[in-house]
């Protein structure tokens, strides 16, 4: 978020000098996408696969990384590490869970993909000038950004992902409603505030809550690729519901992105509830291993959705 909250002045001060041999999108595209070009290179040259061939840890800290990768996954990173296990994938793709957080993510998507390219042409709408809306954009985007921060860091610690994405879902879709039903400047401003916090939050913790709960590489890779192929169409809507007619209040926009975030915080409750169903069961079937004279604890590594070794992130 922190990048998005800079954007609307970076794209006014690279394109405000208007240069006559070049269109302004292409400039800004030009002087935007370079870094990431760049970057992409040192990232596959540098980013580790694993923790096993990181050199920027210890041996202690590897051994650590390689402990927790064993928990959850039942195998070590250099076992993993280079090659598909097509039955996982196949596995990930039969599995609920694997289905509900690609909808959560095209839900938030709706709005995410809108937010960030209308916001400044909503705050002209509501009489702010265009380097104004510019500049009144960033505040937004600065709160969403340390509430990406704070709540990340609380589900980890609480590991209850799910309350909390359904919390933000919530709070994004109040700020929406605010937006289409009140005509007082100062209150629409604070429903763009509510929306921003809301919204990018949210997705910030889907992605992870996606991860957490797939077990094997196999099957995250399975995830998190049905994640973008659907959640990734969610702006060829978002960026299609605020067409200039509608302004100053963009009912439409705003009531498309709010029903989806309502559904979003729908979602995150469906898949909640299923996992914690599934938990239910599996500690069902630990106890009858241990009522049978077994005791999952005794493996010496975890075993997805089996015994001692795995359970979802709720």
């Amino acid at each position: 978020m922190s990048p998005t909250t800079f954007a609307g002045a970076l794209a006014y001060g690279i394109t405000s000098g208007h240069p006559a041999h070049i269109a302004n999108w292409r400039l800004l595209f030009i002087v935007e996408g370079i870094p990431s070009v760049l970057v992409a290179f040192l990232a596959y040259i540098y980013m580790p696969d694993s923790a096993d061939t990181a050199r920027f840890l210890t041996e202690e800290e590897k051994q650590v990384a390689k402990i927790r990768a064993i928990q959850q996954t039942g195998s070590e990173g250099v076992e993993r590490v280079g090659h598909i296990n097509f039955k996982d994938v196949f596995m990930s793709l039969t599995d609920i869970k694997t289905w509900i957080p690609p909808l959560m993510y095209f839900s938030c998507n709706v709005s995410f993909s809108s937010l960030p390219v209308f916001l400044p042409s909503i705050l002209q709408k509501m009489g702010f000038t265009a380097i104004n809306a510019q500049g009144l954009s960033a505040p937004p985007y600065f709160l969403s950004f340390m509430v990406c921060i704070l709540t990340t860091w609380i589900a980890d610690k609480t590991r209850q992902r799910g309350f909390m994405i359904i919390g933000l879902s919530l709070v994004a879709g109040v700020g929406y409603i605010l937006l289409v039903s009140c005509k007082s400047v100062a209150v629409r401003y604070f429903g763009v505030f509510l929306a921003a916090a809301g919204v990018f939050p949210a997705i910030s913790n889907i992605l992870p809550w996606t991860l957490n709960n797939q077990g094997s590489d196999s099957k995250r890779g399975a995830g998190i690729a049905l994640l973008n192929i659907i959640g990734q169409c969610g702006p060829l809507l978002g960026t299609r519901v605020f067409p200039a007619s509608d302004g100053p209040y963009y009912i439409k926009g705003m009531g498309v992105c709010a029903g989806f975030m309502f559904f979003n915080a729908f979602l995150a409750l469906t898949l909640r509830t299923y996992l914690s169903w599934e938990n239910k069961k599996f500690e069902r079937n630990d106890e009858a291993a241990r009522q049978a004279g077994t005791d999952p604890k005794s493996n010496s590594i975890g075993v997805e959705n089996e015994g001692y070794g795995y359970r979802n992130f709720l």
